[in-house]
């Protein structure tokens, strides 16, 4: 393996043809299957995260905007948590799983082996680029495969970074790093992996799919999506404006599980909306342009995006509004509408822009809500268990939040991803292990044990009674 006193491996530029099988070669071996090879690779990938925080978080500064400590904890801090959970418990989540065996069958005995699946692709996004990189890489080292990482093109730093850290620090012979845009994307996947991990936008992600289906190739697609909030009549407002504000506003919007839209029940709107305006003023202050707290837009592309859909019409500013495409700022904006068929509200907004709903009716808000693409996240604001029963049996989403928001994908014994158009397959702590192996049926049968007679011709009478008796 390299020392950190070498100088890193240029592994960006080997061709996909070649840099695939030289992977592959190396998990052939069985270089990567050892727990000892697990534990060094994620000891490492820790090592890394830690050791080269600054350099780090100054690429996600220098990309994205982003505070540092923002980018520290949504990112760093988010993945070394991630790697620690694996290393905790790599031993039970890869040991053989004991399976209960028919009477009939005894003394055999039945388990589920947990192997490793070989090379991995792990392709990453631009909005947070170092853990939604990271720690599908930790899941995929925890499980023995070897893994080729494809940073996003968007977040060129933080790209540069991972390019230069991981060959210093992980087994270049089993991980790798391939740099560049769609040509290299596209070239990536046109070879044959064992699993495809792509976190990013539903277009793409159909894409990657489609290569992926020519070698039968599973994939896990962790996409987006509009995730509502419902705050109930009976709701703690100023709490649920606190956890929608953190929930819409960090990282500037651009987060996938972000709260997308509100629907609040009438009685408690303008107590909502007078929280939520206090809500943006502690935390970012009577101007956000200038507040060190809050981000901006990753580039002018997607804050000309937004822009068009504040200005596409159909609602009412009630706070912030204003936009720089100069400085990539949009400020935290809230807005009332009533508008479904605006284009807030029919496209993912993915920036610091929240429109807000009124309703009386709870069965019409999940019948709304049904009605649409599977959200990636639902996140529901009640004092009642009733409410949270009928909103948990009459929509479908990834997750959901009771009186929280966003803070379900931090809590790794859950499995984190979408269903529909927000994607499927699931990762964090065992839920990733599970994605990056396949499960092997093992039966084991002693040699002495004699076959029972009525399984085998010729079938007589006797035998067809007795087998229908036993079986």
């Amino acid at each position: 393996m390299t020392t950190l006193d070498s100088p890193p491996a240029d592994d960006t530029r080997e061709a996909p043809e070649l840099l695939v099988p030289r992977l592959r070669a190396a998990y052939t071996s069985g270089r990567t299957r050892s727990l000892a090879w697990r534990h060094e690779q994620l000891a490492a990938l820790k090592r890394m995260l830690v050791e080269r925080e600054a350099e780090f978080t100054a690429a996600l500064v220098e990309d994205l905007g982003r505070p540092p400590f923002e980018a520290w904890a949504a990112d760093l801090r988010a993945s070394v948590r991630e790697v620690e959970d694996l290393q905790e418990n790599l031993e039970a989540w890869t040991a053989p799983r004991r399976q209960k065996v028919p009477a009939l069958f005894k003394p055999a005995k039945a388990s589920v082996v947990v192997e490793p699946l070989g090379v991995a692709l792990v392709i990453g996004p631009w909005n947070y680029p170092v853990q939604l990189l990271a720690c599908p890489l930790a899941a995929a080292l925890a499980a023995g495969n070897a893994v080729v990482l494809k940073p996003s093109e968007v977040a060129p730093a933080t790209s540069r970074a991972f390019a230069r850290w991981v060959p210093a620090y992980l087994d270049p012979a089993a991980v790798a790093v391939v740099e560049g845009g769609v040509p290299e994307t596209t070239a990536l996947l046109e070879q044959r992996f064992d699993h495809v991990f792509y976190t990013g936008n539903g277009t793409v992600g159909r894409i990657v799919a489609q290569a992926a289906a020519k070698h039968l190739t599973p994939v896990t697609l962790e996409l987006g999506g509009k995730s509502p909030v419902i705050v109930a009549q009976d709701a703690n407002v100023r709490l649920a404006a606190s956890r929608v504000a953190f929930s819409r506003f960090l990282n500037s919007g651009q987060t996938c599980v972000a709260s997308d839209h509100v629907y609040v029940h009438r009685d408690v709107e303008q107590a909502f909306l007078d929280a939520l305006a206090a809500e943006i003023r502690t935390r970012y202050g009577a101007d956000p342009r200038t507040s060190a707290d809050f981000g901006r837009m990753v580039n002018r592309r997607h804050t000309e995006r937004v822009q068009a859909l504040l200005d596409g019409g159909g609602h009412e500013v009630v706070v912030g509004g204003e936009v720089d495409l100069e400085e990539r700022y949009v400020a935290p904006t809230v807005v009332r509408t009533t508008d479904l068929d605006s284009p807030l509200m029919r496209e993912e907004i993915f920036g610091p822009v929240l429109p807000v709903l009124t309703f009386t009716d709870l069965d019409e808000v999940c019948a709304t809500i049904t009605a649409g693409d599977k959200p990636l996240a639902l996140y529901l604001f009640t004092g009642s268990d009733a409410v949270v029963d009928q909103v948990l049996a009459s929509t479908s989403s990834g997750g959901v939040c009771v009186n929280d928001a966003l803070t379900h994908l931090l809590v790794s014994s859950l499995p984190f991803g979408g269903v529909g158009e927000s994607g499927y397959g699931s990762y964090h702590g065992r839920w990733g292990v599970d994605t990056f192996s396949h499960h092997k049926a093992v039966y084991r049968r002693p040699s002495w044990h004699r076959d029972l007679p009525l399984l085998n011709p010729p079938y007589g009478r006797f035998k067809q009674r007795a087998a229908r008796r036993l079986f």
